[in-house]
C-alpha cells in the first residue's frame, strides 16, 4: 500500500489505514486479547512492509506496555523518522491522585513526559486528547497544545472521543488566537455505528480535520464471524453474547450483517474488507485504525483499499446500514430544502474548479 491522504488541514501525510496497537501487551483492561512483544514484532514489520506509516496508540493501552512494546520495535527497525507517531492522554494512571488523569495543563505535560519515555522518543507526530473529561475548560486544552508545539515535543495535536460541539470551540478557538490548529478527529465509525454522520462529518470537514475512525469492523461484528443464535450470537471472539462496546446484537445489525455478507459475496471480498472500504470512503474520512491479531489479519487489511465498491453495490449497504435522522437533522434534506428554496431557481454551490471572471472595467468581449 502506498496511498497517502494529507491528514486535515495540514502537510502531514498519514496511511489511510493506520496500524491501532490497544493489543500489544499484556497488562491492564486490554490484557484478556493482548499480544506479547514477541506476537506482536511480526504485525507490526508486516504494517511496515505494505508502506504503512501511521501508528497509534495510548498512554492506557495495556497500562503502558503498548507504548513500551511500539518503542522497542520502532528503535529495532529503524524507522522513528518515517513514522507518524500517534499517542493519546486522558486517562487516569494514579487513581489516588486527582490530578493523574483528565485534560488538565498538569496532567496533559506529565502525561506527554511518560509516553516519550516509554515509546523512547523526544516528540510524538501527533497527540490526542483521548477522551473528553467534562470538566477542563476547552481553551486550557488548546493554550496547552500551543506550548508544546511550540517546546517541540509533538508536532500537531488532535481530538478523540470529544462532542462535536467541543471540537468545533477547540478549533474556533485556535484559530482566533492563531494556536496550533486541531488536524485530527478520532471517534468510532462503521456500518453499524454512523451516527456521527449528521454533525462530526461536516464539522470536519468544514473546520479541517481529518476523520480517523476506529472499530471500523464493529468490534468484529462485520466480520462475518458471529452468527445470530436463539441465545444471542455465537462465534469465537471478543463479542461473546454482545455487539461492539458491550451493546447486544439489534436487529438491525443482522439487517446490515446480511446485505453486507451478500456484497461481500459479489465482489469476492472478505466482508471485514468491504467494512473497512466503505469507511476509508466516506465523507471527511482520513485513515481507518486497525487492529490485527496475526501477521496474515495484516495482510488481509492492507488490501482492503484494492478495489472499487460500485454505485448500486454501496447504495445496497447504505440503504441496510441507514438509521432515522432525528430532528432537526432531518430538516436538512433536499425534500426541506425544497420548501427554503425552489429547485426551478438553480440555485447551488459554485461547481468544482470555479474561477470567476476577470472583468477589469467591462464585460469580455462576446
Amino acid at each position: 500500500m502506498h496511498d497517502y491522504y494529507l491528514l486535515g488541514r495540514s502537510g502531514l501525510r498519514v496511511s489511510r489505514l493506520a496500524l491501532g496497537t490497544m493489543n500489544f501487551g499484556t497488562g491492564g483492561f486490554h490484557a484478556s486479547y493482548g499480544k506479547t512483544e514477541a506476537e506482536a514484532e511480526p504485525i507490526f514489520r508486516r504494517y511496515l512492509e505494505a508502506g504503512g506509516n501511521f501508528i497509534d496508540t495510548a498512554d492506557f493501552y495495556t497500562a503502558g506496555e503498548s507504548e513500551q512494546i511500539l518503542g522497542r520495535l520502532i528503535a529495532s527497525a529503524g524507522v522513528r523518522d518515517r513514522l507518524v507517531l500517534t499517542s493519546k492522554f486522558t486517562n487516569t494512571v494514579d487513581p489516588t491522585d486527582p490530578n493523574a488523569g483528565g485534560n488538565g495543563r498538569k496532567h496533559i505535560i506529565r502525561a506527554l513526559d511518560a509516553s516519550l519515555r516509554r515509546l523512547g522518543t523526544d516528540y510524538l507526530d501527533l497527540y490526542l486528547l483521548h477522551t473528553w473529561d467534562r470538566i477542563t475548560p476547552v481553551e486550557e486544552v488548546a493554550r496547552t497544545f500551543d506550548d508544546l508545539v511550540r517546546a517541540g515535543k509533538i508536532r500537531y495535536a488532535g481530538l478523540s472521543d470529544v462532542p462535536a460541539w467541543y471540537a468545533a470551540r477547540a478549533q474556533s478557538y485556535a484559530e482566533a488566537h492563531a494556536l496550533t490548529p486541531m488536524i485530527s478527529l478520532q471517534l468510532p465509525y462503521s456500518l453499524v455505528a454512523r451516527g456521527i454522520e449528521p454533525e462530526f462529518l461536516p464539522m470536519a470537514q468544514s473546520l479541517g480535520m481529518g476523520l480517523t475512525a476506529w472499530s471500523p469492523i464493529g468490534g468484529g461484528l462485520l466480520t462475518g464471524k458471529y452468527r445470530r443464535t436463539e441465545d444471542g450470537v455465537s462465534g469465537a471472539g471478543r463479542l461473546g453474547a454482545s455487539g461492539g462496546n458491550g451493546l447486544p446484537v439489534s436487529d438491525h445489525d443482522w439487517q446490515v450483517i446480511d446485505a453486507l455478507e451478500s456484497v461481500a459475496g459479489e465482489l469476492g471480498r472478505s466482508m471485514a474488507q468491504v467494512a473497512i472500504n466503505w469507511v476509508a470512503t466516506q465523507p471527511a474520512v482520513g485513515s481507518v485504525i486497525l487492529g490485527a491479531s496475526s501477521p496474515e489479519q495484516v495482510d488481509s487489511n492492507m488490501t482492503a483499499l484494492d478495489f472499487e465498491i460500485p454505485r448500486e453495490l454501496r447504495a445496497r449497504l447504505d440503504e441496510a446500514s441507514a438509521v432515522p435522522l432525528a430532528l432537526p437533522y432531518s430538516m436538512f434534506t433536499p425534500e426541506y430544502q425544497s420548501w427554503i428554496v425552489s429547485p426551478g431557481l438553480g440555485i447551488g454551490d459554485k461547481p468544482a474548479g470555479y474561477t470567476p471572471p476577470v472583468w477589469n472595467g467591462a464585460p469580455p468581449a462576446a
